[in-house]
């Protein structure tokens, strides 16, 4: 099959491009912003065309959670408007398109995992903006599959556990928030989902996946600092209103991944077992 990946320099592009190595059955298409600005509706219908696509994933997307708020028209664009024209050049060619969204389409008020029949109340620009993606893809492609994720890191570009690395090596105190509750998400394991999609067929609708368990911020830099033998650091925990941002951060987002685990028949690992895999790997660099 004919893959097209967008946004391959991010965290997940790169695991895909990790991925793309095991499973050379098919043939990759990789693009950033330089090769496919998946903004220009008109470069997209072509690209799409041109090159025989078969399968999209998009992995590109405006993230700067805070940003978002002073710049919602831009992150509307990249992560509404430009997965919109995705779905419509899929469904020109009759390719399934894979989309990547985000906890954030949940404001974070409930107290049991979520399902994907939770009706989304996104209360951030960012969230917002990934929400009107997720409609815009279902509405444009009949092969449409969303996939939401949560709390994502990777050994590629700048994410949480790098931050916590650094700053662990760097200082002897760190506050982290404790009242935010989720689950970390390793992208090469949701690039694995991704890959068990495409490889047992595209099944459309709406997906949750983390990695298992549950942990808040405060414990997930406590494991990160003990997995990585960071021992100088006291790290304290914090509530939310001690750490002020611009915008809103969902105080509960586990999602409960059982729909992909039926539907693609995977196990998931837990988050902290990934964790080792990850700091393992960062500590070789």
């Amino acid at each position: 099959m004919k893959i097209l990946i967008t946004g391959a320099n991010g965290q997940l592009g790169n695991e895909m491009r990790v991925l793309a190595e095991e499973n050379a059955q098919h043939e990759y298409i990789f693009t950033d912003v330089q090769e496919l600005d998946i903004c220009n509706e008109q470069a997209v219908n072509t690209f799409v065309k041109e090159n025989g696509v078969e399968v999209i994933v998009n992995c590109a997307a405006y993230t700067a959670v805070d940003k978002a708020e002073d710049d919602e028209a831009f992150a509307d664009k990249l992560n509404h408007l430009a997965p919109g024209y995705l779905a419509a050049a899929a469904e020109e060619v009759g390719a399934a398109l894979i989309q990547v969204s985000t906890d954030y389409v949940f404001d974070g008020t409930a107290h049991l995992p979520y399902t994907e029949e939770v009706v989304p109340c996104p209360n951030s620009a960012y969230g917002r903006t990934k929400l009107a993606g997720e409609e815009a893809v279902m509405q444009k492609c009949s092969r449409a599959m969303v996939i939401r994720t949560a709390w994502l890191y990777s050994i590629y570009g700048n994410n949480f556990v790098k931050t916590m690395i650094r700053l662990g090596k760097e200082r002897e105190a760190l506050g982290v928030v404790f009242d935010q509750i989720g689950t970390p998400t390793y992208a090469n394991d949701l690039a694995r989902a991704i890959m068990a999609a495409i490889n047992q067929g595209v099944v459309p609708g709406i997906y949750h996946y983390s990695n298992e368990g549950v942990c808040s911020w405060y414990d997930f830099t406590r494991a990160i600092h003990r997995l990585a033998g960071i021992t100088t650091c006291n790290v304290s925990p914090l509530h939310t209103h001690e750490y002020p941002a611009k915008a809103p951060r969902p105080n509960y987002s586990v999602l409960d991944k059982t729909k992909i685990k039926n539907t693609f028949n995977i196990t998931i690992p837990h988050w902290e077992d990934s964790l080792q895999v990850c700091v393992n790997k960062l500590m070789e660099v």
